[in-house]
């Protein structure tokens, strides 16, 4: 599994049903292009036990995607993709076509229907705008552990604001004794994303999250540490056009739990605009 290759695998704590959801992850991966939301929202209802869509459909990015209303870029020559990524193109639906690369992709809201309506409500969304103080996501962290159910913790970051996908075991270790997020390499692009967080590493000083990317070159299978500083700034994702935030997909039975924990710990429940456009109502 791609996660012992980690440096400090070995410390790793995921969150509630972490496992089977990495092992969804790694099935899957990579992305199709411009579905990061409709890739997560896959993950998150296969990991929690759906298997089809209630018409008898495949469960897989694009049945997600094209019910979330996702856009595809009409240029996608000038698609950004990882160092190393060649993209991948194998739809089996077709998607609306958006001239401004910038805004392709999938929107919160749409993400949230989509899975809802795959799941006839049974997987619901708990959607958090803020705010994002390194703090604050210890707090959101913090809630999800306390409720214990399994569960898919999906981040709309900007990668900018992230270090690079391959740490070195010294940066890493330098960071969890020390708090100094700057001994981390640079980040290795530059988009609006969705990630999943599977977990966390504590140290003297320093939290690092367990990122669950899109390609498998962004760290070993797909894997990499993140500190919590970084995960918050990317959630903020100043200068980026767009907001940031996070969804929790969570079973029905827990999602009114969660929904008072974050409350209690400070969190704004809510939608954000990430950029993208909602089209699956378009002719």
């Amino acid at each position: 599994m791609s996660i012992d290759a980690l440096p400090v695998a070995d410390r790793l704590a995921l969150l509630p049903g972490g496992e089977r959801l990495l092992a969804e992850h790694a099935a899957e991966l990579p992305q199709k292009n411009d579905l990061c939301g409709a890739f997560w929202g896959c993950l998150a209802l296969r990991a929690t036990g759906w298997s089809a869509t209630p018409d008898g459909d495949v469960l897989d990015q694009d049945a997600v995607g094209i019910r979330a209303g996702s856009v595809l870029p009409a240029h996608p020559e000038e698609e950004p993709l990882p160092p190393g990524e060649a993209g991948r193109t194998d739809y089996r639906l077709d998607f609306p076509l958006i001239e401004d690369t910038t805004r392709s992709g999938t929107s919160t809201q749409g993400a949230i229907r989509a899975v809802g309506a795959i799941s006839e409500g049974g997987l619901e969304a708990v959607p958090v705008s803020g705010p994002f103080a390194t703090d604050d996501l210890r707090g959101l962290l913090a809630a999800v552990r306390e409720v214990g159910a399994p569960c898919a913790v999906v981040l709309n970051v900007g990668t900018r604001y992230l270090w690079g996908a391959h740490p070195d075991a010294t940066a890493v270790e330098a960071y969890l004794a020390t708090g100094d997020d700057a001994v981390g390499p640079p980040a290795d692009w530059d988009v609006g994303h969705f990630v999943g967080c599977a977990g966390t590493v504590e140290g003297d000083r320093g939290t690092l999250v367990l990122i669950a990317d899109t390609y498998p070159t962004l760290g070993p299978g797909g894997l990499h540490l993140q500190p919590i500083e970084r995960v918050a700034h990317a959630l903020r994702r100043p200068d980026i056009p767009g907001d940031g935030g996070v969804i929790v997909y969570i079973g029905s039975g827990a999602a009114s739990d969660l929904r008072a924990r974050l409350e209690a710990a400070g969190l704004r429940l809510g939608l954000w605009d990430n950029g993208s456009p909602d089209l699956a109502d378009a002719p």
